[in-house]
């Protein structure tokens, strides 16, 4: 059974979504702001976390802040009434995972929860793949989920590992954004393809000499991006 913790400050809500999830057969647990969030998500170690991000005590970007420079690495989906596009990229380089704008369907929410959870605790991945491939003087472990460029591991969120791997495994073929959305948060909402523009300037960013000028991770105009190694 998959862990949820849900850090929402409005218990209407919350009490929405511990329903329906519980309903959807995860083990949830709640908190109703951020200094407990942050507590419950390092004592219980959730499967998923769902996040607001107004939150009383400590706002939702501080405690996502905290949790990744801790090394959680567990999805974090940010659940908020903000919707500017600024907040999705804070949210998304401080490392979140995915982001839904209140108010929201229930249906598409489950949907974004089973992908994520799907994508980071589920399928193994073939055998014959190999285990490290490279690029520049970058190095990705399959098996151990783990980048490091000139010898220096980078932290990547678990999105931005499946991102990555999704343009690896073509080869330097092109990938629509519709293609990455499917594959890696496993919907393919036209509202939310700004989540994997966002996603590819965090990896340019951590990975590229000059995230500028990219020499790797590149833009096919109207047509996607690939991967030159």
């Amino acid at each position: 059974m998959s862990r949820v913790l849900v850090v929402e400050d409005n218990p209407d809500l919350a009490f929405g979504l511990r329903n329906n999830l519980e309903i959807e057969g995860y083990e949830v647990l709640v908190a109703g702001d951020g200094p407990t969030g942050l507590t419950r998500a390092r004592d219980w170690m959730p499967d998923l976390m769902i996040l607001d991000l107004m939150l009383p005590g400590m706002d939702g970007y501080r405690v996502l802040r905290a949790l990744r420079s801790e090394g959680f690495e567990r999805p974090v989906l940010i659940l908020t009434a903000r919707g500017e596009e600024a907040d999705k990229v804070i949210g998304f380089r401080n490392g979140a995972d995915d982001y839904v704008t209140k108010p929201f369907g229930v249906l598409e929410l489950l949907a974004r929860i089973e992908a994520l959870l799907r994508r980071t605790t589920g399928a193994a991945r073939p055998q014959t793949t190999p285990p490290a491939e490279r690029f520049g003087d970058v190095e990705v472990d399959r098996t151990a989920r783990t980048v490091t460029r000139q010898g220096i591991p980078v932290y990547l969120a678990p999105m931005e590992f499946e991102l990555l791997l999704a343009l690896l495994q073509r080869k330097g073929a092109v990938a629509s954004r519709q293609d990455l959305m499917r594959e890696v948060w496993g919907h393919s909402a036209v509202v939310v393809s700004r989540t994997v523009d966002t996603h590819i300037a965090e990896l340019r960013r951590k990975l590229e000499h000059d995230p500028a000028e990219p020499r790797h991770i590149l833009t096919v105009r109207k047509a996607g991006y690939r991967l030159e190694r």
